[in-house]
């Protein structure tokens, strides 16, 4: 059986779409490469070999600042190198983290194939640096290989989509009833669904809570995942309202929900695509290289979603921007119908399928 080596570290952004990839690949062994104390420790260990090894970024501008992130990128290069030699390993596949950089080029050394996946509108700077030494990229969105291919580097660029895991693939129908914890919300309701990604969302939180209680008024339920952050996450009671800290499930939660405000990172944009979900989309404003709102612009092009920056949103202003939804259900039926159109849900096997190509 094939030894691959997968590089993913950091959040869930990257770790979700690399764990559907890897669970697809039965016929491969699969060994993960990650970061100490990072999201991937609590992850991965339950579902394959987890090594990890210190790797960090460069995000100072003070050039003197980056002398020891280069050391330690030589450092995790050569460590790299080993296990991948050392173990036998036929090729590595990266979705990105700070891992990413030490696995590509390792793997690049030995003259073995490195598989690069972003999932970003705007690829992220390790994508634009690594281009040249991957052998091949794969990019979740289209705006990404546009953006790539102006870089007029001749390594293959192929839109893949990006993975969601297996249980988002499996639609139900939109009207069902769906019990959270010991709460049933009744099929016949309008169901509205906060989130603010892995970590949660403090400034999204404070514009909803600000907004909610017209919306509850209007006949809605609300399900509101505030993280583990928000001091005034329960300062909210009423019996159509609930305010969790997470929710694991969120895959019969989008299929259910009528509407979603949410961040932009990729991951939550595909799964709102695989959910046919429409969304008010609040990209979160210190993503790195404001990335999330170029996400979030895509969907607002194609119709599936409305943007808007979170400075200069207010919670009045949502408040009236998801009653007018509500009272025009004909418009959420066709931003659920432009989100579809955007999801890739075959993303998981196109990307099998070219690691089996070139990792054997």
């Amino acid at each position: 059986m094939p030894k691959l080596l997968i590089a993913a570290s950091g959040t869930g952004g990257h770790l979700f779409p690399a764990l559907a990839v890897a669970q697809a690949l039965t016929d491969y062994e699969i060994t993960w490469l990650g970061v100490p104390d990072r999201l991937e420790n609590e992850l991965i260990p339950g579902h394959f070999p987890l090594i990890t090894i210190k790797m960090g970024g460069f995000q100072s501008r003070n050039p003197l600042s980056k002398v020891k992130p280069i050391v330690q990128l030589l450092k995790a290069i050569r460590q790299t190198r080993k296990i991948v030699k050392t173990g036998n390993y036929v090729g590595v596949f990266t979705t990105g983290g700070y891992i990413s950089s030490p696995a590509i080029l390792a793997a690049r050394s030995l003259g073995l194939p490195a598989i690069l996946h972003d999932s970003n509108a705007l690829p992220g700077k390790v994508t634009r640096w690594l281009t040249p030494w991957c052998s091949t990229v794969a990019v979740g969105m289209d705006e990404a290989a546009k953006r790539l291919k102006q870089g007029q580097s001749k390594t293959p660029i192929k839109i893949t989509g990006t993975p969601v895991r297996p249980e988002f693939l499996y639609r139900t129908t939109n009207s069902m009833s769906l019990q959270i914890e010991d709460v049933k919300i009744p099929e016949d309701v309008t169901l509205i669904v906060a989130m603010g990604g892995s970590q949660g969302a403090v400034g999204l939180n404070q514009l909803v809570r600000g907004a909610v209680r017209a919306w509850l008024q209007r006949g809605a339920w609300v399900v509101h995942l505030t993280g583990s952050n928000d001091p005034e996450a329960q300062a909210i009671q009423h019996p159509h309202y609930l305010s969790l800290q997470f929710y694991h499930d969120m895959a019969p939660l989008l299929q259910r929900a009528n509407l979603a405000i949410s961040r932009s990172g990729a991951s939550a944009l595909t799964e709102l695509a695989i959910t046919a979900t429409p969304s008010i989309l609040i990209p979160y404003p210190f993503a790195a290289e404001d990335h999330q709102w170029f996400n979030a612009q895509v969907f607002a092009q194609a119709g599936a979603a409305y943007t808007h920056r979170q400075q200069e949103l207010t919670s009045a202003q949502l408040q009236e921007i998801v009653l007018d939804l509500l009272k025009h259900p004909a418009k959420l039926e066709k931003m659920s119908s432009q989100a579809q159109s955007l999801a890739v849900p075959d993303s998981v096997d196109q990307l099998v399928s070219l690691i089996r190509s070139q990792c054997t």
